[in-house]
């Protein structure tokens, strides 16, 4: 039960992965496309993060008692890829309201039987 407890953010790391690249797979609208992007990202901020943290570690301020240290640099390494994402998303929802204004629609399907109806 203690490695449940010691690893759980592995599992949630997981789920995140797998639930956001389902939806990415399986859906015909954009929209949800990008909202399953952006769950895939935070799942690999979760695992980036869980990485970095150390047992029994503390901030990296050099003190007589402490025995291990947690190194900051993937947090602020995710930090950076935060903004990344939200700019992603930003431009996905962008690109998504462009073709909505242009066919009306944002089902890949419909686009799709669109484009064919127009090339004949």
């Amino acid at each position: 039960m203690s490695n449940f407890i010691y690893f759980w953010n592995h599992f949630a790391f997981i789920l995140l992965m797998v639930g956001g690249l389902f939806i990415i797979i399986t859906s015909q609208n954009y929209l949800k496309k990008v909202v399953g992007l952006a769950i895939f990202q935070t799942a690999v901020f979760v695992f980036f993060v869980s990485l970095a943290k150390v047992l029994d570690g503390t901030a990296p301020i050099l003190t007589k008692m402490a025995n291990a240290y947690s190194n900051p640099l993937p947090h602020v390494l995710i930090l950076t890829a935060i903004v990344v994402g939200v700019a992603t998303s930003a431009l996905g929802l962008a690109l998504v309201l462009q073709i909505y204004k242009n066919y009306e629609t944002i089902e890949e399907k419909e686009i799709e039987s669109l484009e064919l109806k127009s090339d004949k």
